[in-house]
């Protein structure tokens, strides 16, 4: 339990508690099989459509006034808040919030306007120190972030349905699992930036946070069951410095149909219409793949036209931002043939496992002891083998082993290439008795 934890709880009688991520009936000892009833206590199977939420449809605060009065209708509340964002991928640049969600009992759901209303800190100091519920919340952090929504401890019901061993962990799958209700999603992929926006999607965005607490609960009864309540934890923890995925190196290498290069200046001209292509999305404000598929960018690279009526005609923009393109192209000739990039960037990390058992037998045969053991004790716990431990921070300290080759050693490594604690505890002496089992040659 965290000193930040340790402040929730006390500030807040609602918050859970640390040892069992229980609701807050459930802790008295008495536990309700999830897996039998739904909300209406109805059997599980018995799956009834969620196609409106309770109180209606509230409207989209869009003023500071409004703003204010959702705020003071949140801190008024009891318990925790169910969060969700909606952004408009696919159709603007960047990965901005363009609605945000809440619901707590006692004050109802509100819908707010980001955009309208771009500074959200007052409805992150009424929230204080209340837990959040997401689904999936590495999506919305870092755009919750931006408009002043930070948690200080946070519940993931993606996450914890992982845990679980559920076999589909989508918001609907879950929803149905645990509540015996069917959540339409019809709505996932509209582009959130519209305005106004219309009521079915409102309606949608709205039932999002609907059940989200009681399906928490249940999920935290769960966990403890299971003796999951304290991996969940750890998870949850690590969540709340979640800043959004590290920048990629080069991401222009991830251009669909980079396959089809084969020549370094090929390769240089693709980066240079790639860059072209996103200062335009930047500028417009629209998803790159708008501006012009990564299809016809790999073919002006592949064509390596010299002017303008050389240029590959069939998608609009092509014409539309010509000028563009053959400047992107011109820059890409000009590079030294000594500064074009590499066709592949050199990785830090271990070769590929392919060549492990040429390259060094012994560090194979560890590695298969290892996944064979972690495979075991995932099917008999009945979780995900990558949320126990991710493949890349189990191959790295099998290939550049610390000094220290116990298990306490390998914890200490395998912490520090980003597992949790409950994942160390698991794997370490896992990694350390294939070590013992195949010793340096």
């Amino acid at each position: 339990m965290t000193d930040t934890d340790a402040e929730a709880s006390a500030v807040d009688p609602a918050a859970p508690e640390a040892s069992l991520l229980l609701p807050p009936d459930s802790r008295d000892g008495t536990v309700v099989d999830s897996s039998e009833v739904s909300q209406d206590g109805a059997p599980a199977d018995a799956t009834v459509a969620l196609d409106m939420p309770a109180d209606g449809v509230p409207p989209v605060v869009q003023t500071e006034r409004g703003l204010l009065e959702a705020a003071a209708a949140i801190a008024a509340g009891e318990g925790p808040v169910a969060l969700d964002a909606e952004r408009a991928s696919g159709y603007r640049y960047g990965q901005r919030a363009y609605l945000v969600q809440l619901r707590r009992e006692g004050s109802g759901t509100w819908l707010i306007d980001p955009i309208a209303c771009p500074d959200l800190s007052p409805v992150n100091e009424a929230i204080g120190n209340a837990e959040w519920i997401l689904h999936a919340a590495t999506q919305d952090l870092a755009c919750l972030a931006e408009v002043g929504l930070r948690p200080r401890q946070l519940f993931d019901t993606e996450l914890a349905g992982r845990l679980l061993g559920l076999p589909r962990v989508g918001l609907a799958a879950v929803v149905e699992h645990y509540l015996g209700l069917s959540l339409a999603k019809e709505h996932s992929a509209v582009d959130w930036s519209t305005r106004p926006l219309p009521e079915p999607w409102l309606r949608y965005a709205a039932l999002d946070v609907e059940v989200l607490v009681e399906v928490r609960n249940l999920m935290g009864v769960d966990l403890a069951r299971q003796a999951k309540d304290g991996w969940a934890r750890e998870e949850f923890e690590a969540l709340l410095d979640f800043t959004g995925p590290a920048p990629r190196v080069d991401p222009w290498r991830r251009t669909s149909g980079m396959h089809k290069v084969r020549q370094r200046r090929t390769a240089a001209v693709v980066r240079e219409l790639w860059e072209a292509r996103d200062a335009i999305a930047q500028e417009r404000d629209v998803s790159p793949g708008r501006v012009l598929p990564d299809a016809v960018l790999v073919e002006i690279a592949m064509a390596a036209p010299t002017s303008v009526d050389t240029l590959p005609s069939g998608h609009r923009s092509v014409r539309r931002y010509q000028r563009q393109w053959l400047d992107a192209v011109n820059r890409a000739n000009a590079i030294p043939e000594a500064d074009l990039p590499p066709m592949t960037l050199r990785s830090d990390g271990p070769p590929p496992q392919r060549a492990w058992p040429e390259r060094d037998p012994v560090a194979a045969a560890r590695l298969a002891d290892t996944r064979e053991a972690l495979t075991a004790f995932a099917t008999e716990r009945a979780i995900p083998v990558e949320n126990v431990l991710s493949p890349e921070p189990l191959r790295r300290v099998i290939w550049s082993p610390p000094h220290d080759r116990s298990a306490a050693g390998f914890a200490q490594a395998l912490q520090g290439l980003g597992a949790r604690r409950w994942q160390t505890d698991i794997v370490a002496p896992m990694v350390a008795a294939a070590f013992a089992a195949h010793p340096d040659e």
